[in-house]
């Protein structure tokens, strides 16, 4: 309930969000319960921009400051990156025990914020061919209408992302790019 947090937003119930204008205390508070929730020793996030950048965090607690990704080799570390119909995209390495988050929009997507992701993996010490990736929910191909000429740009930087709405007008579906990338990175599983 909103009993954790001053919530200025009608859509949160629990806010993990420091720039919705919560008062910090409170948002801490809502991240420190969600960790504890989750066993982990640090919940740590980032200031999202739509950009390639990734990061590797250590057990930190707080904002690894600004990017769309980060990746970590630390055990009890939980990673979260925050979503409205972009994609999120978590990335696991059991064999060595490396993982990451991405936030993986649009703009992100487009300017490889997945291959940075498995480039911090691999300089963690995670292995492509040993990583298991799973895409979650965000704006559906069917949806997601944009101007022809976006789409054409966006498909010559992420082949396989170009698509049709249901109404027959341009779009994008993030999530087939998303799977194209991860495919030709190599990644073991993709979900």
């Amino acid at each position: 309930t909103r009993v954790g947090g001053v919530s200025r937003s009608p859509y949160d119930e629990l806010n993990l969000a420091g720039h919705v204008g919560d008062v910090a205390a409170d948002v801490e508070a809502n991240r420190s319960r969600l960790a504890a929730a989750l066993g982990a020793t640090a919940l740590v996030g980032l200031d999202q921009v739509h950009g390639p950048l990734a990061r590797i965090v250590d057990g930190s607690s707080g904002d690894a400051g600004s990017g769309d990704a980060m990746v970590t080799d630390r055990a009890g570390v939980a990673l979260m990156v925050q979503v409205a119909d972009c994609l999120p995209v978590l990335f696991a390495d059991p064999v060595h025990g490396v993982i990451g988050a991405a936030h993986a929009g649009r703009p992100g997507l487009a300017a490889g914020i997945l291959q940075a992701t498995v480039a911090a993996m691999a300089s963690a010490g995670g292995v492509p061919a040993d990583t298991v990736a799973v895409i979650g929910p965000g704006a559906c191909a069917a949806c997601y209408e944009v101007p022809a000429e976006m789409r054409a740009e966006v498909e010559h930087a992420v082949p396989g992302s170009g698509a049709t709405t249901r109404q027959g007008t341009p779009s994008i579906d993030l999530a087939a790019g998303a799977v194209g990338v991860l495919e030709r990175l190599g990644l073991g599983q993709i979900r």
